[in-house]
């Protein structure tokens, strides 16, 4: 895209999953800044393995190949910065998202726009996100001269789709919605998705250094709508716990105070009971 520094960008009418896609030309040594965008995903997927299923050419569906140089333990910064960049592209449509942390974007009545999936290849040595691979240097290089571990960032906006509250399942009539919706308009795909590798390009270049890190989580922190909120914490090993969402750090996991001490959830899944 001219003037955002991602230039080799793939278009498919369908794919299961843009970052399906995306993983396996990661593991045959495809670089920085590839971007895989789809009309229709036949097996798209969320966190914690949830479907979302649209109308082909109905909402803007990408990934993103990341290979910053990320310490470990700020990995989620990559999908921050892909999150930020599409609150950004939505503002210039006149509309002001909120993050809910980890990465869904809220429409001002808290009912969710959209949501970023990020992922990286375990097979080959690359690592998950918040995991350092085998063989990794502290500050995201890797021996060798090796380019540093991929992450692939995806995220699903619901641009035109749902039309109206009549399109959705029942169980999410309240939950979700679209830019169409709440603009009252259609949105034109092409330039979201122009405006949104726009402003990704500077916050990905971010990501190489500790000032720039910073600033992206100082953004992260001050669009985050779970600050303030008690939430309740599902973690993956299947416990839960309840708090009040205090504060997003420096490496952009979310602190939570549990009345006896502050907890910082690196991974899981947030629930808002109610305001802070």
């Amino acid at each position: 895209m001219p003037g955002s520094g991602f230039t080799d960008i793939r278009r498919f009418e369908s794919l299961d999953s843009t970052n399906r896609y995306l993983l396996d030309e990661a593991r045959a040594g495809a670089p920085h800044g590839v971007v895989a965008v789809a009309d229709h995903q036949t097996a798209g997927r969320g966190r914690l393995g949830r479907r979302w299923e649209a109308p082909a050419g109905s909402n803007l569906l990408m990934s993103v190949l990341l290979r910053p140089r990320l310490p470990p333990g700020q990995r989620h910064l990559a999908s921050a910065v892909v999150t930020l960049a599409a609150a950004d592209a939505v503002a210039e449509l006149g509309l002001r998202l909120g993050i809910k942390w980890p990465n869904d974007l809220l429409a001002p009545d808290g009912r969710k726009l959209a949501g970023v999936l990020a992922e990286a290849d375990l097979g080959s040595g690359s690592g998950a996100a918040g995991e350092r691979p085998a063989g990794e240097r502290p500050g995201g290089e890797r021996p060798g001269g090796e380019p540093p571990a991929p992450i692939v960032v995806g995220i699903g906006i619901n641009a035109n789709w749902p039309i109206t509250d009549g399109d959705l399942p029942a169980g999410l009539v309240g939950s979700a919605t679209s830019l169409r919706q709440q603009l009252d308009r259609p949105v034109d795909r092409a330039r979201l998705l122009e405006s949104l590798l726009r402003s990704l390009g500077p916050r990905v270049a971010d990501l190489d250094a500790p000032p720039g890190r910073k600033r992206q989580a100082d953004d992260l922190r001050a669009a985050c709508t779970t600050i303030g909120t008690t939430v309740r914490v599902d973690l993956a090993d299947g416990h839960s716990f309840e708090g009040v969402a205090t504060d997003v750090t420096p490496e952009g996991h979310l602190v939570v105070s549990t009345g006896d001490r502050p907890r910082t959830v690196v991974a899981g899944d947030v629930i808002h009971v109610r305001p802070g």
